[in-house]
């Protein structure tokens, strides 16, 4: 007999609004049809609870991903108490300290089919307003609270399954606007580190450019991935870290860089906050966008408004480059980026139809070697021998000595000396008087450096040190500009 003594015994009336009968069912005749509901659930973590009405309550499942649109993928569902028929009408704020605190919203509602009903597998027919298809549910393991939840039927018309990995499309330098200004959207460069984030059933999964996973390394990313709720996306964005003025400041961003033991992520979130700037969708609830031109993936993104705390979705402009780059230049951006409105997604190629152009030149370098420092640095490095990929293999392009702060010094002393080698990497070598006195490591680290221009054999000219891109792989670094 079903009976409601487990969920009386978790909830007192006086203290939450849901709703609390003093009685267990009375066994009536069933309904002619019956009932299931889906309530989305914001509690300590986002869930999804799945009820199905028999015997004169509704059982219970929470299912932290929601219920799965394809067949080839089996979602967790915990069996819970059974709950009154009255809950299936309840929306509302579950008090803070009590059972299942948090919010909780009417997500679907409508009829099943029940196919079959054992204690350990369920199978049903949804008749729903945004979910139908048969599913069945069957228990895992010995606790009778475990479960998982599989669809029977094919995904529905025009879905595909969201993709594990795409890589990010990459920008054109350029030295001067695009002359055909009318076909290009116009956005801010921000000065900070290039991710992708797959957002399902509320929960983030963050992918650097170079296929590293960053999620545990930026917990702000939690709240943007639950306020979605049930919406699977895959973003493409920014994250910055602002400076005292509200300006992206990589060097402040640096100290979010390294860090992934969860009490370091915890103080580091603290001290410096990090911003998940959004300026692309690829991926939209089954409906793949790559082939989609920008603009239309710009609005589809506008659409879904993602403003909070900690992720925002920067303007777009159609055209007016001239403006878009004279407003960067008076709020001391990076730069600006030109994108063609009819331009597709292509994950990880660089092309034309994507351009940047900056403010302040930058590089990326592969460290080569370093040279002792003097005075205060005596002990550690006075400067850092660079290098770029060119078609003879790794060229020297000449050395950084300013730039580093204390901790930067502290942190490249010891990335350098596990990096120790006999054997310069560099395909030509360099000139003697150049790498006189020189230590060389191997060539696996990537930085970043600010410089004023090209020399005439191909040196920077006055170069500082930015900071470690440990989103880059050395392959990748070439000459931009």
């Amino acid at each position: 007999m079903p009976e409601l003594n487990t969920y009386r015994s978790k909830r007192d009336a006086s203290r939450t609004p849901e709703p609390v009968p003093a009685s267990d069912p009375s066994g009536s005749e069933p309904p002619a049809q019956l009932t299931f509901v889906i309530q989305e659930h914001h509690a300590t973590a986002l869930h999804w609870d799945f009820r199905l009405e028999r015997d004169g309550v509704l059982v219970s499942w929470a299912v932290p991903k929601g219920l799965p649109t394809d067949p080839k993928s089996n979602h967790l569902a915990i069996h819970t108490e059974d709950h009154p028929l009255e809950y299936g009408g309840f929306s509302g704020e579950i008090p803070a300290g009590e059972y299942g605190g948090g919010s909780v919203m009417l997500w679907d509602h409508g009829t099943y089919e029940c196919v079959s009903w054992t204690d350990r597998q369920v199978e049903v027919v949804l008749h729903g307003e945004r979910v139908s298809g048969r599913y069945v549910l069957f228990a895992t393991g010995k606790r009778d609270r475990d479960w998982m939840v599989h669809r029977k039927d094919p995904a529905p018309a025009g879905t595909e399954p969201m993709p594990k990995l795409i890589r990010p499309m990459l920008l054109t330098t350029i030295t001067e606007l695009p002359r055909d200004d009318d076909n290009y959207g116009f956005e801010f460069k921000w000065d900070g580190v290039r991710t992708i984030v797959y957002v399902d059933g509320g929960r983030p999964r963050a992918m650097s450019r170079n296929d590293i996973d960053v999620t545990a390394s930026y917990p702000e990313l939690r709240a943007m991935a639950e306020s979605l709720g049930s919406t699977r996306v895959i973003l493409d964005g920014e994250i910055v870290a602002f400076d005292r003025d509200g300006r992206p400041s990589f060097g402040h961003l640096q100290s979010r860089m390294h860090v992934t033991g969860a009490a370091q992520v915890r103080r580091a979130a603290q001290l410096t906050p990090a911003t998940y700037l959004i300026f692309d969708l690829l991926y939209l609830d089954g409906v793949p966008l790559l082939d989609e031109p920008y603009e239309k993936r710009r609005e589809l993104l506008d659409g879904l408004e993602l403003a909070g705390p900690s992720w925002q979705t920067p303007p777009w402009f159609r055209g007016g480059g001239a403006a878009v780059w004279e407003a960067s230049a008076q709020q001391r951006l990076e730069g600006i980026v030109a994108k063609r409105l009819d331009s597709r997604y292509l994950p990880g190629k660089r092309s034309d139809t994507w351009r940047k152009l900056k403010h302040v030149r930058t590089q990326e370098v592969v460290v080569a070697g370093w040279k002792p420092g003097e005075g205060r640095r005596d002990g550690s490095f006075g400067s850092l021998l660079l290098g770029v990929n060119d078609d003879s293999g790794l060229s020297y392009i000449g050395h950084v000595g300013t730039g580093f702060d204390e901790r930067a010094l502290r942190e490249l002393t010891t990335e350098l000396a596990t990096r120790a080698t006999e054997e310069q990497p560099f395909a030509t070598a360099p000139p003697r008087a150049d790498v006189r006195d020189a230590h060389w490591v191997q060539p696996t680290l990537v930085g970043e450096v600010a410089f004023s221009e090209w020399t005439t054999d191909g040196r920077l000219r006055h170069p500082s040190w930015r900071g470690l891109r440990p989103d880059k792989e050395p392959s990748e670094v070439v000459r931009e500009s």
